[in-house]
């Protein structure tokens, strides 16, 4: 099992008489990206910020790697890696000499700066300076800078903003590869609700302050099994069969029948409903999307306003 390297527990902050977070609790595994979604004002930055100690939590504990953020604050630092805002770096500068510059503050060796330059794919172009860089390649060399220290957590708040299809393609590649091959705890806040799906591996929906849900994105648990939307003449008849042949309980929706099911199994299903002469219209798998997740968690609440329809960044 993996080691818990980020650790919230009934974590509270209070601003004047509201009490933006409220008793939050939750633990980012090592080797796995974690996304954070709320509407606007549900207190995702607010939490971000007390991971980093840019403000103090008034209530519960925060640890990184096992440090106390309070009582171990300098241990507990050094474990992180972070871009809340724009990446810090000075565009007339090449992107290797920020690189340089960084890894003199942290005594980071020259290997250590080739490497991460490699991770982020920007080897060949390190020598220009950032001033003429892309806005994709300026979030690259600022998760570079990050990643200099080899941190157990990387903090991530909204790393896609004004980037393209390409480059949050890019950006999305890498922060799996050091994520699953090199262990490193991602945890990322973003808007983008599609992006997140193919990204994280779980998600937290916090509204209000508090943890409202909390879901698997991908698992083995999941691809083994899924939701049918089963169309048939004779209802009645096909949800005996289910119940007497695979002991599966449905749910009527819409004069359908939705049934979970073990996907190897799905076959087997058709070929007893079909001998039995149960008319089938349609069998349609249900996608589980994290659009779902999240407009069910928050009844239905916008990112922006509290109103219900799209979704927009905090």
């Amino acid at each position: 099992m993996s080691n818990t390297v980020l650790e919230l527990k009934n974590v509270s902050k209070t601003f004047g008489k509201r009490k933006v977070i409220d008793n939050l609790s939750l633990e980012v595994k090592e080797g796995e990206i974690f996304g954070f979604l709320g509407p606007n004002g549900s207190g995702k930055t607010t939490t971000i910020k007390m991971i980093l100690k840019l403000i103090d939590n008034d209530e519960g504990t925060i640890k990184v790697n096992g440090y106390d953020t309070e009582k171990q604050f300098e241990k507990a630092m050094e474990c992180i890696g972070a871009i809340v805002e724009n990446p810090d770096m000075y565009k007339y500068m090449s992107g290797i000499d920020n690189l340089k510059l960084h890894a003199r503050i942290r005594n980071v060796s020259k290997q250590r700066i080739d490497e991460v330059l490699k991770l982020v794919e920007l080897d060949n172009r390190s020598k220009e300076k950032v001033g003429k860089y892309s806005l994709g390649m300026k979030q690259r060399l600022g998760l570079a800078i990050t990643l200099l220290h080899k941190p157990k957590v990387l903090i991530l708040d909204e790393p896609t903003n004004g980037l393209d299809p390409a480059g949050i393609k890019k950006l999305r590649d890498i922060l799996k590869e050091i994520s699953h091959k090199d262990g490193v705890a991602v945890f990322v806040s973003s808007h983008i609700l599609s992006e997140m799906q193919l990204m994280c591996d779980r998600v937290a929906v916090i509204d209000n302050g508090k943890i409202v849900k909390i879901e698997e994105i991908s698992s083995e648990e999941e691809e083994k099994t899924e939701v049918l939307d089963v169309k048939v003449k004779n209802i009645e008849k096909a949800q005996k069969i289910l119940k007497e042949k695979f002991n599966l309980e449905s749910k009527l929706k819409q004069n359908n029948i939705e049934i979970t099911v073990e996907t190897e199994k799905v076959p087997e299903i058709i070929k007893e409903l079909a001998l039995a002469d149960v008319e089938i219209k349609a069998v349609i798998p249900k996608e589980h999307t994290l659009e779902e997740i999240f407009f069910d968690a928050t009844k239905g609440e916008n990112f922006e306003n509290g109103k219900k329809g799209g979704v927009k960044g905090e």
